[in-house]
Parts: structure tokens; C-alpha cells; sequence
């Protein structure tokens, strides 16, 4: 589809930008809708004139105004703006269509491969791999009912067997054709996003179910919509999205993909989460949501544990005697889990105030909120450490029954 370019180009507001060097800088964008473009200073010049109140004449007439012995032509000027709007930096017609769009495009190729068969190779290492679980056999065993599991978001090289184990556990334990996915939202200032746009990625295209959407929007009230970027860069859902494909190619099914921002004003606080206006809202429009579904319902939780090291702002390397202290207090938090109890969860990581930023906090406490299972059961652990100890990232797998 082609895109008129604007008539007035106007840059998206909370660019930033990075000085390579003198001959260079690089123009990006922190909450990874668009992509990074290298910019001569010349080209900043002009680019920063991009306020949307010029036309690209009257932009360079400003601009040889300022710079009287610097040539540039209409045409130069043409380019430059296309190319900002062609990697989704302008406010435009191109960048809506992105967000107008029914199916949402992957974002996370490079973690995975683009060939349906490398795909099927790395999701089945994630349960052959040394240590892992073995291949899911489908409804091998009906134990509980499965309400949720939890799984982690990192890439497939790293969270390799913990998310064997956590989708060994969904395989062979639930019968459900829905999936809701309650994922970390990193890029988006708002607390709950939600989206209608399917999903695909090289193993095909899955449905997101417009009547359960319809059915949280209704009970929610406004505001899961406000923020239509969060799902374009996220990987927290894509990346649980893609192992269901592969594992599921015999059972069709469909998402419900909402985003959960962080909880850290109730951390600070140790303050309830379920006080808070907004959350409890979630909480039940979630359960109504379910209730009014005539099919059963499985939720899966995308979060990680800590995140601590350089990396993530922290002024000493992630050595020891930092990692085993931290891994003492994951096992606190996942022994917290074994009760299926959100207030003794909460309460186990508010008493840290959030010093080890625990992504999974607010995803996991929805879930176990909304879908009220009685136990939980930790399936696996695992510490990422950089050898260089520029950051460690720890993340589990864990089963909730009812």
C-alpha cells in the first residue's frame, strides 16, 4: 500500500537522539515502533523542522535562512521525509495504517527464525535440550485442571528449557481453544493495553477473539485502547504466541492479548493493588469476560523475575554474593506461588520495593486475581548471567490449578 507523504511532515513526539559522532546521529525511537535512522547533520537540521506546521518549501526556506551556504534541494528535502516516515518517525497516514491494521505484524524475527522449519527445530530444543522436559504428549495426563501457567518472556537461547516446561504443563494438561495472555507491557506508559489485531508470525496467522475483547471492553470501561503503539514492538505475547503455533498445529485456537504496565506506585506503597480504581476494574472485567465465555479458558502469563546489573541502572556488576542473594529471594517469591495467594505474592516482592524489578509482578498478580486458581506448582528455575556481569535476568515456569 502506498502512503501520500504528509503535507506538513511532523516528527512523532519522544524521539531521541544519539550522537555517533561528528558526521553522524542517530534519530531512534525508545518505545521501538520505528526504526533507527542515521542522520548527517545536515539532515538533523532539516528533520528537526519537522513540526508539522511547515510545508517541506517553507521548511527549507527556513532552513536557507538559518544556513545561507549550505545547498539543499526541494527534492533532497522530499527524500529525507519519506525515508522518516518509511521507518514510522512521522506522525502520518503510514504509521496509523500500522495501527488501523486487523493483524499485526512479528516483531521478534532475529529471536526466532524467518523459516517455518528452523522455528519447528528451535521450539522443539526448548524440550530436548540437556536438563529439558521431553516433547509434550497432548492430554497425556488429566490431572487438576490447569487455570495458568507462567512463562517467561526472554528470548528462546536463554529461557530455553524453563519455557519447556512451562508449555509441557499446558500441552498435555487443558483442553482449551483460548488462550488469554497477560504479558509485561516495557514500552507503554499506560497501565492496561489491549488490542483486536491477530497476530502472525512465519508459522501463520492466530485470532485474536473479537467477542471476549468486546466482552472486557464492555465490563473495563474506556481506556484499554488509548495507547495503540504498546503492541507494535511488544514481545511479550508474541513470543508465547509462536511455541502455541507449533505445538498446537492439531488444535486450532485464539487469543485474548492484553499488556499489563507496571505496579510500582502500589509497590513503593505496599499498598494493596487491588485498591487501586483501574486495577480492580481489570480484575473484574476479566472474571466477567471468562464467566460469560461458553468454552473453557486458559490463561498464560509472560513475565520474568529480577533484573539487576548495570544493564538495568544498577551501579555494581551482577557478581556474587549479589546473584546468590538473589536467587534466595526468587525462591522466596516462587515459594509465594505454591499457595496460588496474590496478597502473599505481592507482599513478598513489595517488601524488596522493587530494587530487583520484577517484570512478571503485575501480569502474574492479574492472573492469579482473575482467574482464582487454588495451588500452584513451580516446574523450573533459571538465573541468566552475563559472563561479564553486565546484567542477570531470572525467570521461572510455573502451573496454577483449580
Amino acid at each position: 500500500m502506498s502512503h501520500k507523504l504528509p503535507d506538513r511532515p511532523q516528527l512523532r513526539p519522544h524521539l531521541d537522539l544519539r550522537i555517533e559522532d561528528e558526521d553522524n546521529f542517530v534519530l531512534f525511537d525508545p518505545r521501538r515502533v520505528g526504526k533507527s535512522v542515521v542522520l548527517s547533520p545536515v539532515a538533523f537540521e532539516l528533520a528537526r523542522r519537522f513540526d508539522g506546521t511547515s510545508t517541506l518549501s517553507e521548511v527549507l526556506d527556513a532552513f536557507r535562512e538559518a544556513m545561507p551556504g549550505v545547498r539543499v534541494s526541494l527534492d533532497a528535502l522530499a527524500r529525507l521525509a519519506t525515508g522518516l516516515d518509511e521507518a514510522l518517525l512521522l506522525n502520518s497516514a503510514r504509521l496509523q495504517s500500522v495501527f488501523d491494521a486487523p493483524i499485526r505484524k512479528p516483531s521478534c524475527i532475529g529471536c526466532y527464525s524467518e523459516d517455518p522449519k528452523e522455528i519447528a527445530q528451535q521450539i522443539d530444543h526448548l524440550f530436548t535440550a540437556p536438563g529439558g522436559p521431553g516433547l509434550p504428549q497432548p492430554l497425556a495426563r488429566k490431572k487438576r485442571k490447569l487455570r495458568a501457567v507462567l512463562l517467561p518472556h526472554m528470548d528462546y537461547g536463554r529461557g530455553n528449557i524453563t519455557y519447556g516446561f512451562g508449555f509441557k504443563e499446558l500441552i498435555e494438561n487443558t483442553a482449551a481453544r483460548l488462550f488469554v495472555i497477560i504479558g509485561t507491557s516495557h514500552y507503554s506508559p499506560h497501565r492496561f493495553c489491549l488490542t483486536r489485531q491477530h497476530f502472525e508470525t512465519p508459522l501463520g496467522v492466530v485470532e485474536t477473539d473479537q467477542e471476549y475483547v468486546n466482552q472486557l471492553e464492555s465490563a473495563y470501561g474506556d481506556g484499554l485502547f488509548d495507547d495503540p503503539a504498546a503492541h507494535v514492538p511488544e514481545h511479550a505475547i508474541e513470543l508465547e504466541v509462536v511455541p502455541l503455533q507449533h505445538l498446537m498445529k492439531k488444535r486450532s485456537f485464539r487469543i485474548v492479548p492484553l499488556l499489563v504496565g507496571s505496579f510500582r506506585d502500589r509497590v513503593l506503597k505496599k499498598a494493596d493493588p487491588g485498591a487501586s480504581e483501574d486495577i480492580r476494574r481489570i480484575v473484574g472485567a476479566l472474571r466477567q469476560a471468562e464467566a460469560a465465555c461458553a468454552e473453557e479458558v486458559c490463561y498464560l502469563i509472560s513475565g520474568d523475575l529480577a533484573h539487576i546489573g548495570p544493564k538495568f541502572g544498577d551501579r555494581k556488576k551482577a557478581k556474587e554474593p549479589w546473584l546468590s542473594s538473589s536467587r534466595a529471594r526468587d525462591a522466596e517469591i516462587l515459594k509465594s506461588l505454591e499457595s496460588a495467594d496474590p496478597a502473599t505474592y505481592f507482599q513478598t516482592i513489595a517488601e524488596e520495593r522493587d530494587t530487583r524489578r520484577i517484570c512478571g509482578l503485575s501480569p502474574t498478580w492479574l492472573t492469579l486475581m482473575a482467574a482464582q486458581p487454588r495451588s500452584g506448582s513451580v516446574l523450573h528455575y533459571q538465573q541468566y548471567i552475563d559472563p561479564a556481569g553486565h546484567e542477570s535476568v531470572s525467570f521461572a515456569a510455573a502451573a496454577f490449578y483449580s
